[in-house]
């Protein structure tokens, strides 16, 4: 038995390896095996997407100087690339990121303010559109995402499946309304239940952080679709693993 529609996804690349959001991650994360990798999205003051978790490039900065702590959204692109990253090179472009990697991207929107040149880029570039799903934990971004890149798929992300009820209307109203296929979900309240219910409602199913062997088990018991690691090639080791285990149970009962 393996696990073949397991979607292993690299968070922010392969980022307990290399620093996060950078090339070098996203690439080591491809080679071990991740089939999906997520990165998150921001818009500078000039309208370029780029590719950062915060707000601020304060933690991720090699130094900090005058810029570090003045959020990104208020400072030209240019500017921002005179700042160099613990990755020894400036803030990546999301544009970079699409030319650099093959496999599927979980873009997260982290500023519903970035979506409309976001969606110019993407639609720009059809083929690479094709292996994009956008995904937010806030239902606003989804929205403006649904009206501005219709064809690109969508999910919503909550830390906890109670999370997600909180949202008008519920979780199967809220999912609907943004026109997402995916919901992405923290363990805590997910149950094989509601993942048998959403997936007979035709949506996927990913929970997340997968950090260790036990977490990998409970995610296959859940019947998830897939899930986010700060390690993919240890989920991939991990996934064989089980599923040699898994035979080895079926043959010993023949």
């Amino acid at each position: 038995m393996n696990f073949p529609h397991f979607a292993v996804v690299g968070h922010r690349g392969a980022l307990t390896h290399a620093p996060e959001n950078s090339i070098e991650s996203f690439l080591l994360a491809e080679r071990s095996g991740a089939t999906e990798l997520e990165l998150d999205i921001r818009i500078t003051r000039d309208g370029v997407p780029i590719v950062l978790h915060d707000a601020t490039l304060a933690r991720v900065a090699a130094a900090r100087g005058p810029l570090t702590d003045i959020p990104v959204t208020e400072l030209y692109f240019e500017q921002l690339r005179t700042v160099t990253l613990g990755s020894g090179h400036p803030t990546l472009t999301f544009s970079e990121v699409m030319d650099a990697t093959s496999v599927e991207l979980q873009v997260e929107i982290k500023d519903p303010d970035a979506v409309p040149a976001l969606a110019k880029l993407v639609n720009s570039r059809p083929e690479d559109a094709a292996r994009i799903r956008f995904t937010s934990f806030q239902a606003e971004a989804l929205f403006r995402l649904r009206e501005h890149a219709p064809l690109v798929p969508r999910g919503l992300i909550v830390s906890s499946y109670a999370d997600a009820q909180k949202h008008d209307g519920g979780l199967d109203a809220i999912l609907a309304a943004t026109g997402a296929s995916t919901f992405y979900c923290g363990f805590d309240g997910l149950t094989i239940e509601a993942v048998e219910r959403l997936h007979e409602a035709g949506y996927e199913v990913h929970t997340w952080p997968l950090r260790t062997l036990v977490d990998v088990q409970r995610a296959l018991e859940l019947g998830v679709d897939g899930g986010t690691s700060d390690d993919p090639g240890l989920v991939v080791q991990w996934l064989a693993e089980t599923a040699l285990l898994n035979s080895a149970r079926g043959a010993g009962r023949r």
